[in-house]
């Protein structure tokens, strides 16, 4: 199976910049461990576990630790019961200084996985409605479609990929109304269109009134001590960049369904359950802008090919993923109370990270099998 998984990632192109289905029952989240650690709102406090308490492999660690310092790894973390047993980091910066705890670097399309938490606490807030029209928010005329089809697609559209416009664009990051074209009814096709993701910061903005930062601000990041922000590239408009630990943050407020130390950041279960499962027919490893593990079948992005594989066959069969380009990698995993950051430059020369990000978690589960 394997062989096959690697042979279809080689054929499939780019991972972009970078309403629960009746399989709603699977990768929902169980109650998080009532001893979870969370670390201080300020300050450099963060308990840890050592491996060797886990009986983990140190060889196999090592070995682990040289894979990934040799593929361009800036930032390394584990997470256990939400202490910390893996923090590591080397190489340089964007700036080209030796990478540390304080350094700064972008989440690529893992920042998709924190959009579609932001959209579940505006939801909660009364802010927006995913199933309302996205024109209500951004006024009618935000594509160039009939408005009878326009009127079809909703915030959840968005959130799914299953908006129906035209992704046969020269362009995936442009959003402007002269790229956005009828394929297909929404809800009819899946595809990884990175411009029908990069409007919804504009709904976002829209409904609360706030800029991004703003909200994220004000919604999570003040209340989890993450420290981040949101700006354009050359490559992409709205990328996240934080440090490592600000992602681990993020993760631990996952694997805690939304809630920070007793502290409810978002409390509507039914959203989060439904972000976290399959969210359409079509892509069952896809959830609200987050990726899912242990399915039967999934698409990659650039592909209208539906494949007989889980996304990360090496990895916990309950772990959700926010995943961007040149290996992002945010892994929540209830089952083991666990969260994993990497952070880092594409390890291979391919502009797909999903291979890599297999290869990590083989390496991680020898650790872990001592």
């Amino acid at each position: 199976m394997k062989t096959t998984f690697y042979l279809l990632y080689s054929i499939i192109c780019l991972f972009a910049s970078c309403s629960s289905s009746d399989d709603s029952s699977d990768n929902i989240i169980d109650d998080p461990v009532d001893s979870t650690y969370f670390p201080p709102l300020t300050g450099d406090t963060w308990e840890t576990t050592s491996p060797t308490d886990l009986q983990w492999d140190n060889q196999k660690l090592t070995e682990l630790n040289t894979f990934l310092e040799q593929n361009e790894t800036r930032a390394f973390i584990v997470l256990v019961d939400g202490k910390i047993v893996v923090e590591k980091y080397w190489n340089n910066d964007l700036l080209g200084q030796p990478f540390d705890v304080s350094s700064t670097w972008y989440w690529a399309s893992a920042g998709k996985s924190l959009t579609g938490t932001l959209v579940g606490i505006a939801q909660e807030e009364g802010f927006l409605n995913i199933d309302d029209k996205s024109s209500d928010y951004l006024g009618n005329g935000w594509t160039s479609m009939l408005q009878v089809k326009e009127d079809l697609i909703t915030i959840k559209n968005h959130l799914t990929f299953t908006t129906g416009i035209d992704y046969n664009v020269t362009n995936q990051e442009c959003y402007d109304p002269s790229c956005f074209n009828y394929l297909t009814d929404a809800g009819n096709e899946w595809y990884y269109h990175n411009a029908t993701y990069l409007i919804v910061h504009d709904i976002i903005e829209n409904a609360t009134g706030m800029t991004n930062n703003q909200y994220t601000n004000t919604a999570i990041a003040n209340k989890i001590g993450m420290t981040g922000f949101w700006t354009n590239t050359a490559q992409s408009s709205n990328v996240y960049f934080s440090d490592a630990r600000s992602a681990a943050r993020f993760g631990l407020l996952t694997l805690a369904e939304g809630n920070w130390d007793g502290t409810t950041i978002l409390g509507d279960s039914a959203y989060f359950n439904a972000m976290t499962n399959t969210s359409q027919n079509i892509n069952e490893a896809y959830g609200y802008l987050w990726w899912l593990n242990g399915k039967s079948t999934l698409r990659f992005p650039g592909s209208t090919a539906t494949i007989p594989s889980s996304l990360t066959p090496s990895g916990p069969s309950d772990m959700i993923s926010a995943l961007g380009k040149n290996g992002q990698f945010i892994d929540v995993v209830p089952s083991m109370n666990m969260v994993v950051i990497r952070m880092g430059n594409e390890p291979s020369g391919s502009l797909v990270p999903v291979t890599f990000h297999d290869e990590m978690w083989e390496k991680l589960t020898e650790v872990m099998e001592n």
